[in-house]
């Protein structure tokens, strides 16, 4: 197993910086996600990694070793790409052993490989089938399979299951969690989905604009934001968020005429704040406890739960609470809300948290 160190990295294309002084740990046999919206960063950090990128200013250290100059094929990595990549002439079997067949290994021990690989991935029964014959399922396991055999110190995976239906991401999910339990392996995942990110990272690293926002587990970010671009981004719903200023005795209004929400933010009256409220901290309530008066636009029906989304003059966007599976209030009803459960978070003119 292999750590993975990130001191001070910056990259650009021209006069245009991309990744804008990266610092980054990650330890050894830890499953790494990176997420942010599109042109944030995340794939050529990977890239860089993996040497495809030059590093602008800085340094990539794996395994104690300085590979910031190093040629990819000398990192002792493996990456996994969006596109599959195989080869349509060759069986799935000639596919995974392509690397150490090139590297001239000798025959019994690529067969052994290739049999091990494929009872790890569970497409020993696919060994003889080519590209063309398989599921997109199959595909990324036999592109999983290329970079397993290598034995390499780091895993990289680019976005790969963004060419699945819903189905078989649920399943790859679970295929590469489980594959990362077995070898134990360093990885380093990029997805611009947070569900992905929060139901296989160890640690998240939120990413915007070339910069870290925040790293942390899963639940961490989720309970724990630490500005409002997190708070928007990590969760799904997203957060609902409210513009607000400090009243009396550090409570919170909304609007004008709205009820004072009690926070005891410690700021100063009449600082502007915004209120942040997950949907499962919101409820239908008594008129007399709401800290607003919504109009029900849509719902969502999810089974388990479902997510009502209204419209609100304290919040410029559609606010979305859980309810109860059995709860199905009729669209245009106006509905009084309060907090359930009284866990919410202050965010600073400056989009921190306080």
């Amino acid at each position: 197993m292999t750590d993975l160190t990130f001191n001070a990295v910056r990259k650009s294309f021209g006069p245009l910086e991309i990744v804008k002084g990266i610092d980054l740990a990650v330890k050894s046999g830890e499953f790494v996600v990176f997420v942010g919206p599109s042109g944030c960063g995340k794939s050529t950090l990977l890239r860089m990694i993996a040497g495809l990128e030059s590093v602008t200013s800085g340094q990539i250290v794996i395994g104690g070793e300085d590979v910031t100059n190093t040629p990819p094929a000398q990192r002792g990595i493996a990456m996994v790409f969006q596109s599959y990549a195989l080869f349509p002439h060759m069986n799935v079997g000639e596919n995974i052993s392509f690397g150490m067949r090139l590297a001239h290994q000798p025959r019994e021990l690529i067969a052994k490989r290739v049999n091990e690989v494929a009872d790890i991935l569970q497409i020993k029964h696919l060994l003889d089938r080519r590209p063309k014959q398989l599921s997109g399922g199959q595909r990324q396991r036999v592109a999983i399979g290329r970079a397993i055999i290598r034995n390499p110190k780091v895993f990289l995976f680019d976005e790969p299951l963004s060419n699945l239906d819903a189905a078989l991401r649920v399943q790859m999910r679970l295929e590469i969690a489980r594959l990362h339990s077995e070898l134990g392996a360093t990885m380093v995942y990029v997805t611009h989905d947070q569900v992905e990110a929060m139901t296989l990272a160890d640690r998240i690293v939120v990413l915007n604009s070339g910069r870290i926002e925040q790293v942390g587990t899963p639940m961490e970010l989720y309970e724990n934001p630490a500005n409002l671009f997190v708070a928007r981004f990590i969760g799904s719903p997203a957060m609902n968020l409210f513009p607000a200023r400090v009243v009396a005795d550090g409570a919170l209004q909304l609007a004008a005429g709205a009820k004072p929400v009690a926070a005891h933010v410690g700021a100063a009256a009449d600082t502007k704040v915004t209120l942040g409220v997950r949907s499962e901290h919101l409820a239908i309530t008594s008129p007399e406890q709401a800290m607003l008066q919504a109009k029900l636009v849509a719902i969502e029906r999810l089974g388990s739960e479902n997510i009502a989304y209204l419209e609100a003059a304290e919040s410029p966007d559609p606010v979305a609470v859980s309810l109860p599976h059995t709860t199905v209030p009729r669209v245009g009803e106006m509905l009084p809300i309060g907090l359930s459960g009284g866990v919410t978070h202050i965010f600073g003119e400056d989009g921190n948290r306080i």
